[in-house]
């Protein structure tokens, strides 16, 4: 069976088998030409003297049956010997890799005819979506928000004057192909109280690896190739840049993680230094894509903040791929209190402007009332889905089961992830 999987389609082997077995057969040919038949006569007449000694009677049908049985153990020998070929460079190159192989070409060729997709965004939200894209299509850019000022990622920010890493690296880790274990040191924290405390290994890793590049793209290809990631991931910008929000009671909270902590009721959000150059090679691949995915993830602190960067939203909005926002399942305290999905929709029409989103996908699995009862006491509530208030935005919507309840709600990321493609599927044709 394993044999087998070399004929799949899409794994460009049996072309060259066939060349293979086309090239047996003038080989052949010529040499039977050479010896003027005289060996196959003799092949022939052996085989009639054998059946009429065995029948007593002969039937042609018997030579046709035996070339066949020939031909079949020719194909399996073929097929044998081109295995064995391959395997014994591969476990030269791959060793670790060799029983699969099969399967990683396999994977890719089918991978590697998936849709162009831009996913924009950040935070966890956005981890959880490329963690099951990666499955469905390698063609996948994740372009990523600047403006975390928290944690690991701000103390690097400041320290360095790098770009904040945090949300770069889970991205790369949801996209990896890579060893477990590999995984579990990208995201180490490290603990106690040196000046590492806090630090994640990965965020030190894309740090030391711009230090050495002089790039933080040339940085994330590296750390690409290390992970072995299905994709690409970018940030919006190289800039130093700073996320206020306007509360509707005119005051300014300045900073990305001060502005839940106001708990008011967000106006609008702004980049500070108002106007800052995107990177080149993200608006590429927002071009170029076949569908640009908005989220999940925060509304003004994750999805945001990409929107607002020079050109981004413009190139989105002129794009003639399927545009997809993802609404949040729960609202979020200090951020969309109240809101329902047309809100959140809206709240992203009025920073980017009509046409940034020509669907949405929402969630349609029902809450344990358990789970509703201690999201209640956090202050989050799950959004209401307010359909026709979406369609008069222009907007359409996909309800579907998207998500995961254990101890948290999340977005489940196969779920999450076949909902999405079976959209754009849908919605272009393919």
């Amino acid at each position: 069976m394993h044999l087998l999987k070399w004929l799949y389609p899409g794994m460009r082997f049996k072309r060259w088998l066939a060349l293979f077995a086309g090239g047996v057969m003038l080989v052949s040919l010529g040499l039977a030409l050479v010896f003027n038949y005289k060996y196959l006569d003799a092949v022939e007449e052996a085989i009639f003297r054998a059946v009429y000694l065995w029948r007593g009677s002969y039937n042609y049908a018997f030579t046709t049956l035996i070339g066949l049985a020939v031909v079949t153990v020719g194909i399996v020998l073929m097929l044998i010997a081109t295995r064995r070929l391959i395997r014994s460079v591969i476990m030269v190159l791959l060793p670790d890799s060799s029983e699969r192989l099969v399967d990683i070409i396999y994977e890719k060729r089918r991978l590697g005819k998936g849709p162009n997709v831009a996913v924009v965004g950040g935070g966890h939200g956005l981890s959880v979506l490329l963690r099951g894209m990666k499955g469905l299509t390698s063609n996948v850019t994740a372009v990523v928000t600047v403006a975390d000022d928290g944690g690991s990622s701000g103390r690097l920010r400041e320290d360095l004057g790098i770009v904040p890493p945090g949300d770069l690296r889970n991205c790369l880790v949801a996209l990896a192909d890579t060893e477990p274990l590999m995984e579990k040191l990208f995201q180490y924290r490290f603990k106690g109280k040196s000046e590492l405390a806090g630090h994640s290994f990965g965020n030190l890793f894309i740090a030391a690896m711009n230090e050495v590049t002089g790039d933080i793209e040339q940085a994330l290809k590296e750390s690409s190739k290390v992970l072995a990631v299905k994709g690409n991931v970018l940030p919006a910008s190289t800039a130093h840049v700073r996320l206020d929000a306007v509360m509707e009671d005119g005051t300014v909270v300045e900073g990305e993680s001060n502005i839940p902590e106001a708990h008011k009721r967000i106006k609008r959000v702004r980049l500070f230094p108002e106007h800052v150059a995107p990177v080149e090679s993200s608006l590429e691949a927002l071009k170029k894509a076949d569908a640009i995915i908005l989220g999940p993830g925060s509304l003004y602190t994750s999805i945001m903040p990409n929107l607002l960067v020079d050109e981004v939203a413009e190139t989105i909005r002129k794009s003639k791929a399927i545009k997809i926002y993802i609404c949040n399942v729960m609202t979020q305290p200090g951020e969309t209190d109240g809101y329902t999905a047309s809100m959140h929709a809206k709240a992203i029409i009025d920073h980017a402007g009509p046409g940034i989103i020509d669907y949405m996908i929402v969630n349609d699995t029902e809450i344990s009332e358990e789970m509703l009862g201690e999201y209640a006491q956090q202050g989050a509530f799950p959004v209401e889905v307010d359909g026709e208030a979406i369609n008069a935005l222009g907007i359409g919507y996909d309800r579907a089961d998207i998500i995961n309840e254990a101890d948290v709600i999340r977005h489940n990321p196969e779920k999450l992830s076949h909902a999405v493609m079976k959209l754009i599927y849908e919605m272009t044709g393919r």
